[in-house]
Formats: C-alpha cells, structure tokens, sequence
C-alpha cells in the first residue's frame, strides 16, 4: 500500500531555497577598491564589500542566508509559527 503521508518539506519550498542560492552567488572577481575596501558583484546585482566591523565573507554569508529567509518565508505555509512578523513591514 502506498505511503500518501504528505511531505514535511514541500516542494515550493525547495524550489525556494534553490532560487535564493542560484540568484545570490557571487560573480566575477574579487576588486580592491581605492579606499581598501574589498568587494564582488552578487547574481542579483548588490555588490558585497567589507566593512569597517565585517569581512566580505561575513557580508556574503549574511546576505545569502536573508535572500534564503525571505524566499522561504514568502511561501512557507500559511499558518506556521515564526521568529518574524511576516510579511515584512
């Protein structure tokens, strides 16, 4: 007899964390700025850069998980209990 017990995970979610993780990857090539700043051009268009208190890594790491967030939480299930008020004021 086949298992119809639904899914913990839905598809739509995947998907979603998919999306956020192809559109916000890094491109190109690390630059050196003139006021010693590093950066590099995100999939979506920001560039990243470090900053007087973070690394470009921290800025990178930060920015993909709130691209992740913002993806999951766009179609999580209506209903589910969250961290954050949603949708975002």
């Amino acid at each position: 007899m086949p298992d119809h017990t639904p899914e913990a995970v839905s598809a739509e979610m995947r998907h979603a964390k998919l999306r956020a993780a192809t559109e916000h990857t890094t491109v190109g090539q690390v630059v050196t700025t003139d006021d010693g700043r590093v950066t590099i051009d995100c999939a979506c268009g920001m560039v990243l850069s470090n900053g007087p208190t973070w690394s470009l890594d921290e800025h990178i790491r930060l920015h993909r998980a709130e691209a992740r967030f913002l993806a999951l939480a766009a179609v999580a299930p209506t209903g589910i209990p969250r961290l954050v008020d949603w949708p975002l004021r």
